[in-house]
């Protein structure tokens, strides 16, 4: 085992320690609340457990494997259904390019997968990056983030699109300490 992993079930033991419940009882009581918006179940866990802010969130994302890293790791899951449409046809060498972006975005912290048609939306309390195939058979990455500077790689988008900076992306060994420190600023400035 890892040591992220290892640091993520100690993290998951400590924070169900507080509740004295299990992750199946937390589970049913996210069922049974019929709610469905993160920010509502981080609320109704941190009531009824009296849990802060950072470990209710963090409870609903081991709940609902929503965070990066168990949304990277959920083989067959709703997500990797998404990619399978997502990356077909001449978009399927985009990829592996997409899944070390996850990976890296993982590393940052817990966030979760918001798949759409034709991208997936990485977000906190509100979206930090947008990840799916772009044109010229590039892998598009959106930043939504303030303070950097444009340059070659990082490009500045006009204001009121969805994302601040686009960067795109031809091959894995793109995703460096440049881009994963863009990815940090981004998720930091979510939440």
């Amino acid at each position: 085992m890892g040591s992220l992993e290892q640091a993520r079930e100690t993290q998951l033991k400590n924070i169900l320690a507080k509740t004295g419940k299990s992750l199946d009882q937390v589970r049913a009581l996210i069922k049974a609340s019929k709610l469905t918006k993160h920010s509502e179940l981080r609320e109704l866990l941190s009531a009824r457990l009296d849990l802060g802010f950072g470990d209710a969130n963090s409870l609903v994302h081991f709940a609902l494997a929503s965070d990066g890293q168990s949304a990277a790791q959920a083989a067959g899951s709703a997500v990797g259904d998404i990619l399978d449409a997502i990356y077909t046809g001449q978009k399927a060498a985009l990829r592996p390019i997409h899944e070390k972006v996850i990976v890296a975005a993982s590393k940052l912290g817990p966030f979760e997968i918001a798949p759409k048609k034709g991208y997936v939306s990485l977000r906190r309390e509100k979206q930090f990056a947008m990840v799916g195939p772009g044109t010229k058979g590039r892998l598009e990455i959106g930043l939504n983030m303030k303070g950097p500077k444009p340059g070659p790689r990082l490009t500045a988008q006009p204001p009121g699109g969805m994302c601040q900076f686009k960067v795109f992306l031809t091959s894995a060994e793109e995703v460096d300490k440049e881009l994963v420190a863009w990815l940090r600023t981004a998720y930091e400035s979510a939440g």
